[in-house]
């Protein structure tokens, strides 16, 4: 049955979605929540630039996506992949294929798995050829072995030539190619094919791609990554400089997620991007720190001179020279970058050193940028801070346990711009399920919009094909494109950002939880040696296991043992050892440990089912700093409780407990408590309420698998409201949009009528629902 929202108040008629609902069942009475939006108490206001979008150069986002080149490998910097041609006629040296014939011969280019070719829509060709042995060569757009083109004709000169032609497809179809036909007796030489439709934006973005951006409203872009700024070496880290210009000119790099990447998506087109999407530009540049190597201080003047050119190159006079640059690249006007961030997901005291300097430099000579700085193990302390980046990947319970997270921030510390942000475990390639936690934590940050100022999904973009990461916000192939409900999420809230927030309760939600796992036992440790002894599990005052007799198993790490003395050597991340039984639901586990050398303490686990799902009680993580509970759901943690300040002593021999049951945890260390957690329990249903240009804008999620009744309560408003919006629900929380079925969850409209103040509401199970009321004239 098809789950709707009603109003069910006596005196008001449901509020109808198009199109009609089937026949509607009587109301149930009484809501057991009440939502009262307080119109008379404004809160925070919420920044014009808390929405935006994140694009990094990862599956095939950039360079076989949002750039509209269709040819792969363009300027043969990958030698002769992604061409097809008979064995031995086709030869690449230095960046330019030879092409030999002793009869007429045909070289193919599929683009990125399939060229996407529309019928009616012109292509514009570019070749870069010299040639003998024929007057011409000839070119055309095929799929499979059927033209689906004119034909064009370059001439053949033993000079180089520039051939600009125009290939307009007679096909829809999206496993075109490009086919360049070679006379017999010819030796041809390329040094450049490249195709692009004749509707990109502004020459470079694939028209249906920047459209399905467009409908984000995205405030600001952050580019270009990402760890793609990082690279896995300071050879592969992103430098700018070599992504502007001719695009013959650019340096072709080898990506990290497993591609090369052009750079025909350089800075210029990035700062293009932001103009034609009317958001902000938030450049994340490289602060001297790949995935592997750091940049000494003492060489460190290059990187920062290269950051302030590029504030020069976005926002300089023409008189400048770097921005004279701009100017000549086709932007007399400037980009006016707003935002840099410096570095990504770096931290550690190399970070604390680069990040002060950049600082310092960036502020000496522009102090309106405003200056983002990461947070990975913490943040700097020496330096100034304007704003923090914080990345969250996590499963969908993460999300709505942390959805109240921001409530407990300091006021008077540096915002927040949560950089990075998506549920990655438990919901497929995306579905309904992840996209509602994610709108609870959405729903904590509009709340709390006087620390939060900035946010932005990721990833943004994928190409099944180059897929590196799950799940994204858009999925798309040659030719069509798929809004997830994440994206749906997205966009609904930034088309429906408040201005400022509004005092609300949400009293008597229904709430949910969910027992602690039955498991197996474990110990190890994080960057550490250790050693571990006298390792007991006790039920109902009977010892059922011990690790006697070489009965833990090795996961991870290098293990030895000897008299029962359980060793590991080595800074392993997550060294782990095992036993028990996964059935196990109640038990008391003790254990004696010494830390022998390293960073860290130890892990000792209870509740396993395999490496991905466990509880483990955290001792002297986070650099020797803090004791924590936390809780493994197919990889993704989240802390049980909060975690208190402790560490582990080189050379000292600890005992610790754990009593574990379904429903409770008692983790003593040297025989005090330190931790006695109860099974969280999370709201099913979430909302706020804020205002926009005269409208009161109501946010409802349920998230449960049953419908809840809620009553809304508007102390002050009319005694009669008209009422819009929009619902986004299924039955299932796994729904989700695919490649081979476009529209299995869009969001419908809630039509506009009058409605009575303290109406009950029905939430339809697995929805979002938004609301936009003004008072009846």
């Amino acid at each position: 049955m098809l789950a709707s929202l009603l109003f069910l108040a006596a005196a008001a008629e449901p509020l109808n979605l198009r199109p009609p609902l089937p026949e509607q069942t009587p109301g149930r009475g009484g809501a057991s929540s009440t939502f009262t939006v307080h119109l008379d108490k404004p809160t925070v206001n919420v920044s014009k630039s808390l929405y935006g979008i994140f694009f990094e150069e990862i599956n095939w986002a950039g360079d076989g996506g949002l750039y509209a080149e269709l040819v792969r490998n363009r300027g043969f910097t990958e030698d002769a992949q992604h061409w097809v041609a008979p064995e031995g006629v086709l030869k690449v040296s230095n960046k330019r294929a030879t092409i030999t014939t002793s009869a007429r011969t045909r070289i193919e280019n599929r683009g990125f798995a399939g060229m996407g070719l529309r019928k009616g829509v012109d292509y514009r060709l570019n070749l870069r050829v010299r040639g003998s042995g024929a007057e011409a060569m000839t070119a055309h757009l095929a799929n499979g072995g059927s033209q689906v083109s004119n034909t064009v004709t370059a001439r053949l000169s033993e000079n180089w030539q520039d051939h600009r032609l125009t290939l307009t497809a007679s096909a829809t179809t999206g496993d075109g190619r490009l086919v360049l036909d070679i006379p017999a007796g010819a030796q041809v030489e390329l040094e450049w094919v490249s195709l692009f439709p004749g509707d990109a934006v502004s020459g470079i973005f694939r028209k249906d791609i920047f459209d399905t951006l467009r409908k984000l409203q995205p405030a600001f872009v952050r580019f270009p990554g990402g760890c793609w700024v990082e690279g896995d070496t300071m050879a592969t880290a992103y430098r700018w400089k070599k992504t502007i210009g001719p695009p013959r000119s650019r340096s072709a790099v080898y990506n990290l997620w497993r591609y090369q990447s052009t750079n025909g998506l350089g800075y210029t087109e990035y700062l293009q991007l932001c103009r034609d999407l009317n958001a902000e530009p938030m450049f994340v540049a490289n602060c001297g720190m790949s995935h592997r190597e750091v940049v000494p201080m003492d060489q460190m003047d290059e990187y920062v001179q290269d950051i302030l050119d590029a504030i020069e190159y976005a926002n300089g006079p023409v008189t400048s020279k770097w921005g004279a640059l701009r100017a000549q690249h086709g932007s007399p006007k400037p980009f006016n970058l707003k935002y840099l961030e410096i570095g990504n997901e770096n931290g550690g005291p190399a970070y604390e050193e680069r990040y002060g300097l950049i600082y310092r430099a960036i502020k000496a000579k522009y102090p309106n940028i405003v200056t983002i700085a990461n947070v990975w193990g913490g943040y700097p302390q020496k330096s100034p801070i304007e704003v923090l980046d914080e990345h969250y990947y996590n499963d969908p319970g993460f999300f709505l346990e942390q959805a109240d997270r921001y409530d407990r921030y300091d006021r008077k510390g540096p915002k927040i711009y949560v950089g990075e942000y998506a549920v990655t475990l438990g919901v497929e390639q995306g579905n309904l399920r992840g996209a509602l936690a994610e709108a609870a934590f959405m729903l904590g940050m509009e709340r709390n919009a006087d620390v939060v100022t900035m946010s932005s999904y990721a990833p943004l973009l994928a190409h099944p094909a180059g897929k590196a990461w799950n799940p994204d916000l858009i999925y798309f192939d040659g030719l069509n494109v798929v809004e997830t409900p994440s994206f749906h999420v997205q966009a609904l809230f930034a088309q429906n950002r408040p201005d400022r927030m509004l005092s609300s309760t949400l009293r008597n939600a229904p709430t949910s939880s969910e027992p602690f796992p039955a498991g197996s036992v474990g110990v190890g440790t994080w960057a550490t040696s250790a050693e571990f002894s006298d390792l007991r599990v006790i039920q109902n005052n009977k010892l059922v296991y011990t690790s006697g007799e070489k009965r833990l198993q090795f996961e991870s790490g290098n293990w030895t043992n000897l008299n029962d003395i359980w060793r590991q050597v080595g800074n392993t991340n997550g060294a782990r050892a095992f036993g028990g039984d996964p059935k196990w639901t109640r038990y008391r586990l003790e254990v004696k440990a010494k830390k022998i050398d390293g960073d860290e303490g130890f892990l000792v686990t209870v509740g396993r089912k395999d490496d991905r799902n466990f509880i483990w009680l955290n001792l002297g993580g986070w650099g020797n700093t803090q004791h924590a509970l936390e809780w493994s759901v197919d990889g993704g943690k989240r802390r049980i409780g909060n975690a208190k300040p402790g560490r582990i002593e080189r050379g000292r021999a600890y005992e610790i407990a754990i009593d574990y049951s379904p429903d409770r945890i008692v983790c003593s260390l040297d025989g005090e408590v330190i931790f006695d957690e109860r099974v969280p329990s999370r709201p099913m249903v979430f909302a706020n309420a804020g205002t926009r240009k005269g409208e009161t804008i109501v946010k409802l999620i349920n998230v449960d698998s049953k419908p809840h009744d809620i009553r809304l309560e508007i102390p002050g408003g009319a005694a009669a409201l008209i009422a819009e919006g929009t619902l986004l629900q299924a039955d299932d929380d796994r729904a989700t949009s695919t490649l081979s079925n476009l529209k299995a969850l869009v969001p419908k409209p809630i039509a506009r009528r009058t409605i009575k103040n303290n109406s009950n509401l029905t939430l339809p199970r697995h929805s979002l629902t938004i609301l936009r009321l003004k008072t009846k004239p």
